[in-house]
């Protein structure tokens, strides 16, 4: 049986009960030991009518309404896995916009080009002994959502960062790098259309004020 025939089904069995309960309860006789309300027949006779406890009838859900089920759940999964990404993104976005703040000031003071690359040298060691190990355990969507987090924190995407602190050809081989695992480092963050549930994860971040300390830039 399909499931419209079901529920027409269902339909005309709730029909019938309460078509039931519009006639007058049955007086009681001389012999009566339960009173209960009567049904009519065709022929004027009246058959017995009693209350019976509800009965659960299921109906399965028709397919489209199990596909909606099923692509809430799978959209879901996809905001709870999304969430957790940007969680363990969002440190780092913070720490390289203060230390992006802070290269471009010293560079500001720095008297000529030695100064300057000796200076960025230093810095390239002390971040990679500090954070390489920890930037390649994140997986490639975490790392994508690096580059637009750090985008939306500076206000530059990464390979212009590159390009202005390892120079041109630098910014074009970890571009290519970043090609091959699907990123790009020219990506623009996005927060009102594409980025709009990191978004939504970030504010949510800021107002519980977790990574306050990585913060010091603002």
């Amino acid at each position: 049986m399909n499931t419209i025939s079901q529920m027409k089904k269902v339909f005309a069995i709730v029909f019938l009960f309460l078509y039931s309960l519009t006639y007058a309860w049955a007086d009681k006789g001389v012999n009566d030991t339960i009173r209960c309300g009567t049904y009519p027949m065709p022929n004027g006779d009246t058959l017995p009518s009693f209350y019976l406890a509800d009965v659960v009838i299921r109906i399965d859900a028709p397919a489209f309404i199990k596909q909606q089920r099923e692509a809430n759940l799978q959209k879901d999964r996809e905001l709870a896995l999304l969430r957790y990404n940007v969680y363990k993104a969002y440190p780092y976005a913070l720490i390289a916009a203060s230390v992006i703040k802070n290269i471009d000031e010293e560079l500001d003071k720095l008297a000529n080009r030695k100064a300057e690359k000796s200076y960025l040298k230093k810095v390239e060691a002390e971040l990679k002994s500090k954070f390489k190990g920890q930037l390649e355990n994140l997986t490639m969507s975490q790392g994508a959502i690096l580059v637009k987090l750090i985008n939306r924190e500076t206000g530059k995407d990464c390979y212009g960062i590159i390009r202005e602190l390892k120079g041109g050809f630098s910014a074009i081989v970890w571009q290519s790098v970043a090609f091959v695992f699907n990123n790009n480092l020219r990506k623009r963050y996005d927060p009102i259309n594409e980025d709009k549930e990191i978004e939504k994860v970030v504010q949510e971040i800021n107002q519980k004020g977790y990574y306050r300390q990585y913060r010091a830039h603002k």
